[in-house]
C-alpha cells in the first residue's frame, strides 16, 4: 500500500481558500488512490485580522517570528511539509525554511512548473501588492526566463484594496470582474501570453473562461503540488 505523507497547512489567510486547498488536495489523492482515501492534513488556521494588522504595519519580522512557531508546531505533529494558504505569505518562505527540517512546498516554485510546461514566456501577474511589487515571486519566473507583465500603480492599488476588502470577505462584485478582467485585457495588448491569478482568492472572481489566455490559478496549482508531495516517495524541486 502506497504511504501518505502528512502535510500541514497554514491557513485562514483567506478561510474561504483554505477551504479548497482542503478540497483540492484531498481530490487530488482520492483521484490518484481511488476507493474512500484522502489526504494526511493538519491545518493551522489563524484569524486572519490579527494577519492583516501586522502587515498592513509593515511588521513582517513579527509575522515570521509568529509563522514559524506554526511550522515548528505542524512539524512536531508530524507534518512532512509546509503549505503556506496564500502567496502572499511567500515573503516569509526563505525565513521559514531555515526554522523547520521540512519543505515547504513554494507556490512560485509550481507556478514556474506550470508556465513552462506550456511554453509560456510572458505572464501577466494579479494580487496583492506584496505579490506584485516584491521580488519573492516575480524573481523565481525571471530566473526560468519568462518576463512578467504588472498592471499600472493604480490598477495594483485597485487590486490589492478589493483583495482585502471584497474578496478576502466573500464579496464578488460584477463591477469589481469587470475591472479586472479590463486590467487583464490591458496587459494581453501590451503581449501577455497568460496571466497569474497570483492571490488565492482571485480565483473565486476570476475564471479560465472569463479570459482570452490561460489563465494559472494558483490554488489549483499549488494544491496539486502539495498532493503529488504526499504522494511522492521524496521532494523534488518543481521547477
Amino acid at each position: 500500500m502506497k504511504t501518505i505523507k502528512t502535510i500541514g497547512l497554514i491557513g485562514g489567510t483567506s478561510w474561504l481558500s483554505t477551504i479548497d486547498y482542503y478540497r483540492i488536495i484531498n481530490q487530488e489523492v482520492n483521484r490518484e488512490l481511488g476507493g474512500v482515501h484522502s489526504a494526511k492534513l493538519l491545518l493551522y488556521s489563524i484569524d486572519f485580522d490579527e494577519f492583516k494588522t501586522l502587515a498592513d504595519a509593515g511588521e513582517w519580522r513579527k509575522i515570521t517570528e509568529w509563522f514559524a512557531g506554526i511550522a515548528q508546531q505542524l512539524q512536531t505533529a508530524g507534518a512532512e511539509a509546509i503549505v503556506l494558504c496564500a502567496v502572499t505569505l511567500h515573503l516569509m518562505a526563505p525565513e521559514l525554511e531555515q526554522l523547520v527540517q521540512i519543505p515547504i512546498i513554494h507556490v512560485a516554485d509550481a507556478t514556474v512548473s506550470e508556465l513552462r510546461s506550456q511554453d509560456i514566456r510572458k505572464t501577466a501577474l494579479l494580487g496583492t501588492k506584496f505579490t506584485m511589487e516584491a521580488a519573492f515571486f516575480t524573481d523565481k519566473l525571471l530566473e526560468q526566463g519568462i518576463e512578467v507583465l504588472l498592471p499600472d500603480a493604480d490598477d495594483r492599488q485597485c487590486i490589492h484594496q478589493t483583495i482585502f476588502d471584497e474578496l478576502d470577505r466573500g464579496i464578488l462584485l460584477a463591477e469589481t470582474k469587470a475591472r479586472y478582467l479590463d486590467i487583464i485585457q490591458n496587459l494581453v495588448a501590451k503581449g501577455a501570453e497568460a496571466v497569474i491569478l497570483g492571490c488565492t482568492e482571485i480565483p473565486l472572481l476570476i475564471k479560465p473562461e472569463d479570459c482570452t489566455i490561460p489563465v494559472f490559478d494558483t490554488t489549483l496549482i499549488h494544491a496539486k503540488a502539495a498532493a503529488r508531495f504526499a504522494l511522492s516517495n521524496q521532494y523534488e524541486k518543481l521547477t
